[in-house]
């Protein structure tokens, strides 16, 4: 049998562990993968290609996809979505795992209901943010890259007595900021839930001050679009005379060879994915699953229960910052 499998959405550093993974327990089987390029584009193109050992030797340690991906609006339509069930048809591709966000997974479940194909989704963003799981591929070494920087960042501020402000992903979630934050001895996580702290956060500059504390480092999650730190710095300045830096880190946090949890869970996805679809190529009634993590085990659960966004905000870990920035 065949199966294909696709990266749609923003990429993660773990992917292709998920496609080798993915592509070798077909192998181990009997059967085939086929990859399908620049996700639910490619899907309406036809850009196929057939996945073999050597496809997917060395690259477990590589950041992005090797599949590459994009966002498609055709697929968006029921006519881009018939034109991609009918590539699957021809092609004899009896089941397909999606890997991506909470808008990869709606359009896969739009594709599960319209034409009852077989369908695995797995949680693949750095935001960490898709309902039904409790990690998502990719978040930690988002986490670890912004640590890194942040890290090189403090060098730079403790040299000049600097206040930093490090713009970091995850505009409509909390968890990157607040990691990242709590990872670096940041005085602060400024994310989309909360409003803007100004009072407090030159409260904890001159508390600061007052001991022998010169330099600061904020992290602050982006807004819809990059630069919401300038917003803060230009309020710091004009309101309060208090002078700082900005750093976006952009992108670079989603780059990068990925780290050991990345890689163990998308290698445990992969594997557990092309076991599901085989299983439900069987059966006479198609259904559509996703791989999640829950209590730090790999376990499968209906898709529809991955389609949404949600917050991870942590008030424990946000009460730890408070304290630890005394």
């Amino acid at each position: 049998m065949k199966f294909g499998i696709l990266t749609s959405g923003g990429d993660g550093p773990g992917m292709n562990a998920i496609i080798r993974a993915f592509n070798r327990d077909l192998l181990y089987h009997g059967h085939q993968a086929i990859g399908i390029m620049r996700g639910y584009a490619g899907l309406i193109e036809a850009d196929f290609i057939t996945l073999g050992h050597a496809e997917v030797g060395n690259i477990i340690q590589k950041g992005g996809t090797i599949l590459k991906t994009s966002r498609c609006l055709e697929f968006m339509e029921k006519t881009g979505r018939t034109k991609a069930f009918a590539n699957l048809k021809k092609h004899k591709v009896q089941g397909l795992c999606v890997v991506g966000g909470d808008g990869s997974f709606k359009g896969a479940l739009k594709l599960f209901e319209e034409y009852q194909i077989p369908i695995v989704g797995i949680p693949g963003t750095i935001d960490n943010d898709i309902s039904g799981t409790e990690y998502t591929i990719g978040h930690e070494t988002a986490v670890f890259n912004a640590m890194e920087a942040i890290d090189k960042i403090r060098d730079t501020a403790l040299s000049h007595d600097r206040v930093f402000l490090v713009e970091v992903m995850g505009k409509n979630s909390s968890a990157l900021c607040q990691r990242i934050a709590a990872c670096t001895g940041a005085e602060m996580a400024i994310h989309s839930e909360l409003n803007i702290p100004e009072k407090e956060i030159v409260s904890l500059i001159s508390r600061g001050q007052k001991r022998g504390k010169k330099s600061s480092i904020f992290v602050v999650a982006e807004n819809e679009t990059p630069g919401r730190s300038y917003q803060i710095q230009k309020l710091l300045a004009q309101k309060y005379q208090i002078n700082s830096h900005v750093c976006i880190l952009g992108h670079i946090q989603r780059g990068g060879s990925p780290v050991a949890e990345d890689r163990i869970y998308g290698s445990q996805m992969g594997s557990l994915a092309a076991e599901l679809l085989i299983k439900l190529a069987k059966q006479k009634t198609p259904q559509a699953h996703a791989c999640v993590v829950r209590h730090q085990k790999v376990i499968s659960v209906p898709l529809i229960e991955c389609s949404k966004k949600i917050s991870r905000f942590d008030d424990k870990l946000q009460e730890l910052l408070s304290k630890l920035s005394v």
